[in-house]
């Protein structure tokens, strides 16, 4: 890598990061201050994009080259597969773990759900009058979540995947090796969302065991551990399209078992059952560090 280039990859990050920053932290102020959720919606729509920006003006404006990124559709239909169910697959060991260390956490009154409409319903109320339940709930949910959700969010997804993993990954894996590279740039996209963390309490909440430190470690490694699997697929294929589709799919089903906790017990979604939890995340966790490890 050339000094000009090692100048272009630190101007990428400081691009990623402060666009996607001021997006967060603009989009958190308009939620806080004005109730304003739509305009918050769009500002992580935007932070998304913010990778993907970063690599076109280092590429195409700063060094004048191509971004080296893999846009053509390939790779063997297994791969394509694994992107689009295998976050299902992780998303029901998440929760089959955290209920198998946590059996009294399960509820099955539907309390969630009451909650979710505004509590003035119960769960009983909820099933006899509108057909709501968590079972149909998790039904329908989880059918969109494996069917069309992955390719509507792949395209939301899309900017992070081209900035991270089809920019960033490449280079931290040729400069540190694979393991740290994999390690440094699971770190670096957990950091990217602190913001969103700590002004509104983006994954866990704000009331939750050991806020906020220690979601802001843990969300580091669930990221290494999404990170590795990401990354191994682009690796597998070549085209930046799958991991997409595996990120679009991961953020529709990840919190799917959710609603079979109680509202309660929301001061241990750090720890699961959806698999971005320090119990929930440890299948996908040993899948990452296995994909590493067995490399030579």
């Amino acid at each position: 890598m050339t000094t000009k280039e090692k100048q272009g990859f630190g101007l990428y990050f400081l691009l990623a990061f402060g666009l996607a920053w001021l997006c967060q932290v603009g989009g958190c102020m308009v939620l806080l201050q004005k109730q304003n959720a739509v305009l918050y919606q769009l500002a992580l729509v935007t932070t998304m994009l913010c990778p993907l920006l970063a690599v076109l003006l280092v590429q195409k404006v700063f060094l004048r080259q191509p971004t080296g990124i893999g846009w053509k559709v390939q790779g063997k239909r297994r791969y394509w597969l694994a992107a689009w169910f295998g976050p299902a697959v992780f998303t029901v060991l998440a929760a089959l773990l955290y209920f198998a260390v946590f059996p009294h956490r399960l509820d099955l009154s539907g309390s969630w759900l009451a909650a979710a409409y505004g509590g003035e319903m119960d769960a009983q109320t909820l099933r006899r009058e509108l057909g709501v339940s968590d079972l149909s709930y998790m039904l329908e949910t989880g059918l969109f979540a494996v069917t069309l959700a992955p390719v509507i969010n792949m395209f939301a997804a899309l900017g992070e995947e081209a900035g991270w993993r089809g920019y960033m990954m490449p280079h931290l894996k040729a400069q540190l090796g694979l393991l740290n590279g994999r390690l440094l740039g699971g770190v670096i996209w957990g950091v990217w969302h602190w913001p969103l963390m700590l002004l509104v309490g983006y994954e866990y909440g704000t009331n939750y065991l050991g806020a906020p430190v220690l979601g802001l470690f843990v969300w580091c490694i669930v990221c290494f551990a999404l990170n590795t699997l990401l990354d191994w697929l682009y690796e597998k294929t070549g085209c930046i399209w799958v991991p997409s589709i595996a990120h679009g799919a991961f953020n529709a089903v990840a919190a799917l078992f959710v609603v079979l906790t109680n509202p309660a017990d929301s001061y241990y979604n750090v720890l699961g059952p959806a698999p971005i939890g320090l119990i929930g995340m440890l299948p996908m966790l040993a899948a990452a560090v296995w994909l590493t490890l067995r490399r030579p």
